[in-house]
């Protein structure tokens, strides 16, 4: 599969348009050696239209340099990441599907319309031949079941130039007349009827929208966490965790028994998340500084990133099947039901993060007092779920909220980091309990376990602090 980042512009122009002279825009020397492509694309959704409805085209196109498979999906800022795979036929290639798969499903991906579109396309080149941008003419004609519709646009993309090649041909396509695009895509325009649905009108609901932000989280690193991508497990897992937590600080938003067992959905998909991310972290705990530290150390790493690469291995195996299995869609289809329906006004979600913030300080103060690993561990699970909860509340209530959670985030760290320690020592003595190096990387996380302790009173205390929390006593 081929993959590249596209970044383009569109404008409706009239039929009378006439490209104005764009030398000397933005180092552009010569505007010329027009090719003309005849293509005939064919769009593919869901009859509901999901993967337009979460800003993907999928389609098949015939004509021009780059015929066969296209899916589009988000990138990083304006730009978007255009997948492609050689093929024609209806049959979408399963690799395509795979990265949609979390939001289609198990519906069918059929044909929705077809564009066809005459095409004049015009390099736009510098003083050293360059091809900083294409910009095209397009006519183009759209059949979406009886409708039918016709117009003119042009488009300009991105080759080697940059944002102020952009600007520059923007700047003297509005001066000719040119006015942007009615639609983001050619498609969406000849969708707009269903597409444009008026939305639903509801008070904004601080637990349901923390909720939904947390399901498209999911949907969005489930491509990338298929390919086993560090970060996007990561970011799939906490919005897993998020969203789990969510269920069980707030379960007057969520009555019924079927969020029970979405929770405990949740619980499985964290931990075959958990699988692949846990060992990736350990492993970069575990040989910092180890083979810095001799030559003698050298075997205790490598058994150390065998074991653990292992552990990655077989995770992602475990987490590519659990994935593709029903049970993940009928998780995801779960939680669509749930978070999309009108939640009931169960009173202040900041009340709830009180008590959940109250709860997790108790829990501290015994297991400081006791000073049992175990219960160090439970009150880091529950000041996670606290910074949560107060999480739902930062979009409306700013800066003081960010506070609050930023404070909580470095004592549950601080406490992750006693646990981090706890877990290293058990990986230690599971790989290499026979090795005196072992036993001296044992030493050094025993260390490190006492020293995250010293820091934890700091840690409390800055969380406490009055002006850190007053805003969410009047909340």
């Amino acid at each position: 599969m081929e993959t590249a980042t596209e970044t383009e512009r569109k404008y409706d122009v009239s039929e009378s348009f006439e490209l104005p002279d764009l030398t000397g825009a933005a180092g552009i020397v010569k505007a010329g050696g027009a090719e003309t492509h005849d293509l005939d694309a064919t769009y593919f959704d869901t009859d509901d239209l999901r993967l337009m409805k979460n800003r993907r085209t999928l389609r098949r196109r015939e004509g021009g340099h780059d015929a066969g498979w296209h899916l589009k999906t988000p990138a990083d800022g304006d730009g978007r990441k255009e997948h492609r795979l050689p093929g024609d036929g209806d049959q979408v290639p399963d690799e395509l599907r795979a990265l949609v798969r979390s939001i289609v499903r198990t519906r069918p991906l059929e044909p929705i319309a077809r564009l066809r579109t005459h095409r004049v396309e015009t390099p736009l080149r510098d003083k050293k031949g360059r091809t900083l941008a294409l910009i095209a003419q397009d006519q183009v004609r759209a059949e979406s079941g009886n409708d039918h519709s016709s117009w003119q646009e042009v488009e300009v993309e991105l080759v080697d130039g940059d944002e102020r090649v952009l600007d520059a041909v923007e700047k003297l396509l509005l001066q000719a007349g040119a006015t942007p695009a009615a639609g983001p895509s050619k498609v969406a325009r000849a969708l707009a009827g269903r597409l444009h649905a008026k939305p639903r009108k509801e008070k904004i609901n601080p637990v349901a929208r923390y909720a939904r932000e947390q399901r498209d989280a999911i949907a969005e690193h489930d491509p990338a966490a298929r390919r086993g991508e560090e970060e996007a497990v990561h970011k799939m897992r906490v919005a897993t965790r998020r969203l789990r937590s969510t269920l069980k600080s707030f379960p007057r938003w969520f009555p019924g028994e079927e969020t029970a067992a979405l929770g405990d959905e949740l619980r499985w998909l964290a931990g075959v998340l958990g699988a692949v991310r846990d060992p990736q972290v350990l492993e970069v705990k575990l040989l910092a500084g180890v083979e810095e530290s001799g030559p003698e150390f050298i075997p205790a790493a490598q058994r150390i990133r065998a074991a653990l690469e292992h552990r990655v291995a077989k995770g992602r195996e475990e987490l590519n099947v659990a994935l593709e299995s029903d049970r993940y869609l009928a998780l995801l289809d779960a939680i669509d039901t749930l978070v999309d329906q009108p939640l009931p006004d169960a009173g202040d979600p900041a009340e709830r993060a009180r008590k959940v913030l109250a709860k997790a300080d108790d829990r501290l103060d015994t297991a400081v007092a006791g000073g049992v690993d175990e219960e160090l561990h439970e009150a880091r699970k529950k000041y996670k779920q606290a910074r949560y909860a107060v999480e739902v509340l930062a979009t409306d209530s700013g800066k003081p909220a960010k506070r609050l959670v930023k404070a909580l985030t470095d004592l549950q760290d601080g406490l992750g980091a006693h646990q981090d320690s706890s877990i290293a020592r058990e990986t230690l003595h599971e790989i290499g309990p026979d090795s005196f190096h072992f036993g001296v990387l044992y030493g050094r996380q025993e260390a490190v376990g006492k020293e995250t302790l010293i820091a934890v009173p700091a840690l409390v205390r800055a969380s406490r602090r009055k002006k850190v929390r007053r805003w969410l006593v009047k909340a």
